[in-house]
C-alpha cells in the first residue's frame, strides 16, 4: 500500500542551548506542506533566510554537521533531523533564533518526545523513496571509514566503531528498521573524550558542553585532580563538581546502553543522511563513520538517486515472464481486439508488472488520429485495468470462473504520448487490502522508463461462471 507524506499536527517548541556556540536559543517546529521536505529559518538575521537540509549545502563537519545558503548557517543540525527522519515526518520547518539547534541532553530524545506530543497529520501525497537496484560501496582509504548501501525493503543501518580506546574498544550497533529509532537510539547521546576537552575549548568549541548533555570517556587511571581542575577552568566550569575513579565515564554516569557510543553514531547517521532529502530503503552498513563521512556518503547517495531519476523506472523485459499471452487468455475473458495484456512480468505480494506493446496493426489507429497515430488514453486506463484484473484474480483459485468489474477510476493523468513502437509497462501496488472482492489499486504506466499515465482504480472481483 502507497505510504502518505506526513507532518507534524502542531507546532513545537524548545529552548536550550547551542553544544558547541553556548548561545541560548529557541528552536520551533512547524508543520510544512507535502513535498517540503526539511527545512531550517533563521528568524533572528535579517529577511529571516531559509536554508533548506541538503548535503550539497554542508560547509562544516566539525563535531557537528553545519549548512550554509546564502551567508546564513545552522550548525549542530544532525540530532534534530535525526528525530523528524526516525520520527517518519516528512515535512517541517525548523525555526531557530540563533545559529546553532540546542543540543538538550545530547540525543534526539527531547525532540522526538515534542513530536509525539503534538502527533502527526497525514497528507495527500505519496511518500516517494530512494530505492537501490545495486550495491553502492564508498570509502576512505586514509581515514578507514567505509560505507555500504545495500538493496532492502526496510531502512536498516548497522554500525561499527573503533576508537583503539580502552574504554570504549570495538563497538557495534544495529537498527533494524525505522521503528526502532525511537526506542533504541534516541536517548543514545554524544560523546567526547577527556584527552580532546582541552582542544576543543581552545578551538572555540563545545561552548554549551556540559556533562548534562555529553558523555565524557576518561582512558587513563592516573588523571590528577590539577588536570581536572585546569580542564574545569578552560570549559567555564569550575563550579561543577567534577570527579574521576579511574577509567570509564567522567562522574560515573550510568550508560543507557552498554554501546550508547555506537549507538549515538548510529542516530548521527540518519540525522546526516536525512541531507540526501527523501527517506531511504536500503541497508547502510558503516565502519568508522563520523559527520564528515557521513555527508560524502550522502552526497554519493544523492548523485546515485539524481541519475536514476534522468534514466527512469528500470524494467528487465528480457527475462522470462511470469505469464505468456497463453497464460493471460486463460484468466481474462478478454479477446482480439481487446485483449490489452501481452505479458506478465512479476507479482508479489502487493504488486504486479505487465507489459502491452503498441503496434501500428492496432485496429484503433484505423479511425483514431489515422495520419497521428495516438493509443487513446482510454485504452491505457483499460490496459491497466486488465493488469490489475490479472492481479486480483491471481489471488483466487480457479480464476476463469471470475469476472472483474470497474466501479470507480481516481486520478488519471496522461503524461505524454504513446505511440506505435511504444512498450508501456505497467507497475501497479494495492492501495489497501482486499475485502469482499474489492480491489483497490494505484498504477503507473511507463515507456522508456518515463511515466506516460496513472490512475487509481477501485474493480470487484465476482465469483459468475461455473
Amino acid at each position: 500500500m502507497a505510504e502518505k507524506q506526513r507532518t507534524l499536527k502542531a507546532p513545537i517548541k524548545l529552548v536550550g542551548v547551542g553544544l558547541h556556540t553556548g548561545e541560548k536559543v529557541t528552536l520551533e517546529i512547524e508543520p510544512a506542506p507535502a513535498n517540503h521536505g526539511y527545512k531550517f529559518q533563521r528568524v533572528d538575521l535579517d529577511e529571516q533566510p531559509i536554508i533548506k537540509a541538503d548535503c550539497d549545502l554542508v560547509v562544516a563537519t566539525d563535531r557537528g554537521t553545519t549548512l550554509e545558503s546564502k551567508g546564513a548557517r545552522v550548525y549542530t543540525t544532525e540530532h534534530v533531523l535525526a528525530a523528524l527522519y526516525g520520527c517518519q515526518v516528512d515535512n517541517a520547518l525548523i525555526k531557530l533564533d540563533g545559529p546553532e539547534i540546542p543540543i538538550m541532553d545530547g540525543s534526539s530524545a527531547p525532540f522526538v518526545a515534542a513530536i509525539e506530543s503534538v502527533g502527526y497529520e497525514d497528507q495527500s501525497e505519496d511518500r516517494v523513496y530512494l530505492e537501490l537496484d545495486k550495491n553502492i560501496p564508498w570509502e576512505d582509504v586514509e581515514k578507514g571509514i567505509e560505507f555500504l548501501a545495500v538493496p532492502d525493503e526496510n531502512y536498516r543501518l548497522t554500525v561499527m566503531v573503533d576508537y583503539q580506546s580502552p574504554v570504549l574498544g570495538t563497538q557495534h550497533a544495529t537498527m533494524y528498521n525505522i521503528g526502532e529509532f525511537k526506542s533504541e537510539i534516541s536517548e543514545c547521546r554524544t560523546f567526547v573524550f577527556l584527552k580532546e576537552l582541552e582542544f576543543l575549548a581552545q578551538n572555540n568549541l563545545i561552548k554549551g558542553g556540559d556533562l548534562d548533555n555529553a558523555i565524557v570517556l576518561v582512558e587513563r587511571e592516573n588523571v590528577s585532580q590539577e588536570e581536572i581542575d585546569h580542564i574545569a577552568k578552560v570549559l567555564g566550569k569550575e563550579d561543577k563538581n567534577i570527579k574521576i575513579e579511574g577509567m570509564g565515564v567522567l562522574n560515573n554516569i550510568k550508560l543507557k546502553f552498554e554501546n550508547e557510543p555506537a549507538r549515538h553514531k548510529l542516530l548521527d547517521i540518519v540525522g546526516d543522511l536525512a541531507l540526501v532529502g527523501r527517506p531511504i530503503k536500503a541497508h547502510i552498513l558503516g565502519a568508522r563513520p563520523g559527520h564528515s563521512g557521513n555527508v560524502r556518503f550522502a552526497k554519493v547517495l544523492k548523485e546515485y538517486m539524481k541519475r536514476e531519476e534522468k534514466a527512469g523506472r528500470h524494467f528487465d523485459l528480457t527475462k522470462e515472464p511470469l505469464y505468456d499471452i497463453n497464460d493471460i487468455e486463460k484468466m481474462l475473458p478478454h479477446r482480439y481486439p481487446f485483449l490489452m495484456v501481452d505479458k506478465i512480468m512479476e507479482i508479489h505480494e502487493e504488486t504486479i508488472i505487465g507489459v502491452k506493446n503498441i503496434t501500428m496493426n492496432e485496429p484503433i489507429f484505423q479511425g483514431h488520429f489515422p495520419s497521428n497515430p495516438v493509443f487513446p488514453g482510454v485504452l491505457q486506463i483499460e490496459a491497466m485495468a486488465q493488469v490489475g484484473g490479472i492481479f486480483a484474480l491471481s489471488k483466487v483459485e480457479d480464476p476463469h470462473l471470475y469476472s472483474t468489474y470497474f466501479m470507480k477510476i481516481d486520478g488519471v493523468k496522461f503524461k505524454q504520448k504513446v505511440l506505435p513502437g511504444d512498450t508501456i509497462v505497467f507497475e501497479l501496488r494495492l492501495l489497501s487490502p482486499i475485502r469482499r472482492g474489492l480491489v483497490n489499486m494505484g498504477g503507473v504506466g511507463y515507456v522508456n522508463g518515463k511515466p506516460v499515465v496513472e490512475a487509481e482504480m477501485l474493480a470487484q472481483v465476482i465469483k459468475d461462471k461455473v
